[in-house]
Parts: C-alpha cells; sequence; structure tokens
C-alpha cells in the first residue's frame, strides 16, 4: 500500500509552472490533469482502504493513472 501523494505538483516540481500554465492555456492537458487528479484521489483512498492489488477494477485504474501520467509528462516536455 502507498499512501504517497502523487500529484503532478509533487512528482513533477521542475514542470510546477508549466503544469499550472497548461491547465489555463491547454484544454486537452487542462482536461488530463483533472481525470489524473480524480483518479489518483480514488486509488489513494482505495490504497488507504487496503483494497486488493487482484480487484481488476483497482488495477485498472492504477493502469490509466499511469498512463495519463506518461502523456501528461510528454506534454510538459
Amino acid at each position: 500500500m502507498s499512501d504517497l501523494d502523487h500529484s503532478l505538483y509533487t512528482d513533477f516540481p521542475e514542470y510546477r509552472e508549466r503544469i499550472h500554465q497548461l491547465k489555463l492555456e491547454d484544454p486537452v492537458f487542462a482536461s488530463k490533469a483533472a481525470e489524473y487528479h480524480k483518479l489518483d484521489h480514488s486509488v489513494r483512498g482505495l490504497e488507504m482502504a487496503h483494497t486488493s492489488l487482484t480487484n481488476d477494477r483497482f488495477r485498472n485504474m492504477k493502469m490509466r493513472r499511469l498512463q495519463l501520467k506518461d502523456e501528461l509528462l510528454r506534454m510538459l516536455q
């Protein structure tokens, strides 16, 4: 279990200003960032509830979160 904060600002502190700028100026980035934030919040809640990693829905949520994070990082670079 990991209750570590995986917010974009926490994981990519070097892109803090760029994240803020893109959230304001790029609707695609803003949409993906919002989906990422919502999904991260849900995953962390399930982790804190000790949800089993064998739960397919939980595993799919974690995979989607990772996919979004990769997409957002590419947009930041």
